[in-house]
């Protein structure tokens, strides 16, 4: 029996979290304010994604984009409402900070595939799904060797790698590794869009994908 993957990895979660607290309190609240400043309310950003065994829950980001609208009351395109600031904190991944909060609920973990969009859903293949099998995460496999610059299949062979060899040094290992990749910014396609491409079910060879 896995220990670390039937109830370690949750308690390394809550440990590492919790201790870490008081420095990310203080870093959110900051980024808070600013959000606040800089693109008015909401602060926090919410939308359904699978986690675990394709389960839905609702996931917490700092809003990166303003809601402008037209004369007729539509939200203007994303090109139009993602600011400078909010590229900035997509960049430095600070706008995901709140989902350390999923990670307390238990409904997301420090380390997993990322949690992807419900429409996806059903254009997995087999063995692309089993990425569910395990609790999404703030970071993964897939973010430090890439993170939305490789393709849709080179994404989904590191999460499904991931879920079958998930132990607690891989976990801590990967922790490391990504904030030495947030720190130097690698990997990290510069969003011009709200969103970078699409998966369709066959991504073409060289298509990045978007976390």
């Amino acid at each position: 029996m896995n220990i670390y993957r039937n109830g370690g990895k949750r308690l390394f979660d809550l440990v590492v979290v919790i201790i870490a607290a008081p420095g990310w309190l203080v870093v959110l609240a900051i980024m808070a304010v600013l959000v606040r400043i800089k693109l008015g309310a909401p602060i926090i950003f919410r939308q359904k994604r699978p986690g675990r065994r394709g389960e839905i829950f609702e996931i917490y980001k700092l809003r990166t984009m303003t809601e402008q609208r037209d004369p007729q009351g539509n939200l203007l395109p994303d090109s139009e409402r993602l600011t400078s600031f909010g590229r900035w904190l997509r960049t430095t991944s600070l706008d995901e900070l709140p989902e350390l909060f999923n990670v307390l609920r238990g409904n997301m973990s420090l380390v997993g595939p990322r949690p992807l969009l419900i429409k996806y859903l059903p254009l997995y293949s087999p063995e692309q799904a089993r990425r569910h099998d395990v609790l999404p995460g703030i970071t993964g496999l897939a973010q430090i060797n890439g993170r939305n610059d490789i393709t849709w299949e080179d994404k989904f062979r590191h999460d499904v790698w991931y879920a079958d060899h998930l132990t607690w040094w891989l976990d801590v290992k990967i922790l490391f590794q990504t904030m030495g990749k947030v720190v130097a910014r690698e990997g990290v396609v510069e969003p011009t869009v709200g969103v970078h491409q699409e998966f369709t079910g066959s991504s073409p060879e060289g298509t990045r994908s978007d976390t």
